[in-house]
């Protein structure tokens, strides 16, 4: 069974794109010798994604170039995959290497533990691909109608448990790679497959591969920091006697949507089965082969894995994945999420060794005047032997740092005032903003140059309600795609146009229920002044361990969203 023969006649336009690609390779490589110009073709833009790159340009200069009937400013984002955010320090220097040489300066850790590196002109970007393939990192999959970089939980305290987990992360990761060689031949150089006399097939995708983005998530209770059900894939971790003995499985999560499309909504997963871990590959691929198989190839906007799940329902799906792995699965075990946030600061794992979970704000390493981040994790990075964990809150474990380094990387930690997170309020060390403007073409209103801001304003109204230590998570997104999580944020910004914002509220503090509009079209110089009302009641009428949105909720200010069908209905405020 393969989509293309089973797909509609009214295929989307990205559809052809990919069936007459040759296995995503298009016409890249010509592209990418015609230095005229620092674009590529549309078609081949679309297939870039695929190999991890996006075309973009500087949308702040982009005005002023038009008047000067100058082209825009192009340059492409690479974003490398690292299954479940873990590198060692020598890839780590790799990327601080390539931030310098390359791109604009920075890193970016993104919210699916990846690094992104932004404003790489076309005559470095071979290069630039190369050298990540050295350090054995790839950015191939990271975009595309594929399986992404697959999630898994990092936070030191489930260290005893945490290399299962990442093994299995690993392992569905690498089985789902696509097996086309076009990626080894547009950017490393290697015998293209024509000329070997061989034949290329893709077992798993297809020549069409999937109809959207499809993206995978491991967990491990009590934290929920990679927010699993925003997945289209989950697997929860059920631990006994600190052995991962199976996972639970979850599917149809996913937060994207289009402003005005009632049709289009974020989706939480529904919890389906028990698989034991030797069964979670087979699982993975299965769920895949579904979705390739029965999603929606003419409609983009349905195309993701949730629309499958919401349109057939959950019992169906679980139906035909045991009919697909010829074997019937136990039914889901009890498991209990409590947050979904990091834990800063230094703490020692069972086998003795340290981690030290270091805030990041907005996931951007750069140094700043004040504020020499990017230098002082490479000074960590020159000597330390155990790994970086990138969170899926765009933030940095410095993980297995030994007793015998743990004084010298706090030298340096104090040396560089790099941040524990500790002492930073309970809304800024819980707060997740994406890209957006100026790089991001989807981008409506600014996201991670503003976020920051508001939560400087807000933190006036925090301190006089003795909330400063509270934890509140609030998310922003410079549109309604959900790159941010925003829907999952007790407090969520969702950019509408330039400088407002709908603003929602009432998500699950630990990722178990989606929020609601509170309001619509709010301009940014308007939210302090909307919010702070509300924040202070919180903190005269919360009950005793009350969650902030829960209280939203309790106090009418919005209606819980129970399921993502009803996301659009029911707005209070």
């Amino acid at each position: 069974m393969i989509s293309e023969n089973q797909a509609p006649q009214n295929l989307h336009k990205n559809e052809s794109i990919k069936s007459a690609s040759n296995f995503l390779r298009g016409t890249i490589l010509e592209g990418l010798s015609d230095l005229t110009s620092g674009d590529i073709s549309a078609d081949d833009s679309q297939l870039t994604k695929f190999h991890g790159i996006y075309l973009q340009d500087d949308r702040d200069v982009r005005s002023e170039r038009r008047k000067q009937k100058l082209d825009k400013a192009y340059s492409f984002m690479a974003r490398v995959g690292i299954p479940g955010g873990v590198c060692n320090a020598e890839q780590w220097i790799v990327m601080d290497n390539l931030s310098r040489d390359y791109s604009n300066g920075t890193l970016k850790l993104t919210t699916r533990q990846a690094f992104q590196l932004h404003g790489i002109i076309k005559s470095n970007l071979k290069h630039s691909i190369r050298v990540i393939n050295d350090a054995l990192m790839t950015t191939l999959c990271a975009c595309g109608d594929v399986n992404r970089n697959v999630m898994c939980n990092p936070n030191p305290h489930l260290s005893s448990v945490h290399a299962d987990a990442q093994a299995t992360a690993e392992a569905i990761s690498k089985h789902l790679m696509p097996a086309t060689r076009a990626y080894h031949e547009i950017w490393l150089d290697e015998k293209k497959v024509a000329e070997s006399g061989g034949e290329e097939v893709e077992p798993i995708y297809g020549k069409t591969y999937l109809p959207r983005k499809f993206k995978i998530a491991v967990a491990v209770p009590p934290s929920n920091d990679v927010d699993v059900f925003a997945h289209c894939l989950g697997f929860i971790a059920i631990v006994e006697s600190d052995k991962i003995v199976g996972y639970n499985v979850s599917v149809g999560g996913g937060l994207g949507m289009t402003h005005g499309n009632e049709a289009t909504f974020p989706r939480l997963a529904d919890v389906i089965a028990f698989c034991t871990p030797e069964q979670a590959v087979d699982v993975a691929e299965k769920i895949v082969t579904i979705q390739r198989d029965h999603g929606d190839r003419s409609n983009r906007a349905h195309a993701r894995f949730k629309y499958t799940v919401e349109d057939k329902g959950a019992d169906w799906i679980r139906s035909e994945l045991e009919r697909r792995i010829g074997y019937t699965l136990e039914n889901p075990r009890k498991f209990l999420f409590e947050s979904n946030g990091d834990r800063y600061g230094w703490h020692q794992g069972q086998d003795g060794n340290w981690h030290l979970n270091l805030f990041v704000e907005g996931g951007r390493v750069i140094d700043l005047p004040d504020f020499p981040l990017k230098t002082g994790l490479r000074k960590i990075a020159e000597i330390h032997t155990g790994e970086f964990r990138l969170t899926a809150n765009q933030n940095l474990i410095i993980a297995n740092i030994t007793p015998e380094q743990k004084p010298a990387i706090e030298v340096l930690v104090s040396e560089y005032k790099l941040n524990p997170g500790e002492h930073v309020s309970g809304l800024r060390r819980n707060s997740i903003a994406c890209v957006a403007l100026p790089t991001c073409g989807l981008a409506l209103a600014e996201s991670e140059r503003y976020l920051p801001k508001l939560i400087d304003e807000l933190e006036t109204v925090i301190e006089e309600a003795g909330l400063r230590n509270d934890d509140i998570t609030i998310r922003s997104t410079g549109c309604p795609n959900g790159c941010g999580r925003p829907y999952l944020g007790e407090i969520g910004l969702v950019g509408k146009a330039p400088g407002k914002y709908n603003l929602y509220l009432g998500a699950g503090f630990a990722g178990e229920r989606l929020n609601k509009l509170y309001r619509a079209s709010v301009k940014n110089t308007e939210l302090k002044d909307l919010l702070a009302p509300i924040i202070r009641d919180y903190a005269q009428k919360r009950k005793d361990g009350e969650r902030f949105g829960e209280f939203v909720i309790r106090e009418g200010y919005v209606q819980a969203t129970n399921a993502g069908n009803e996301f659009h209905h029911n707005v209070a405020g």
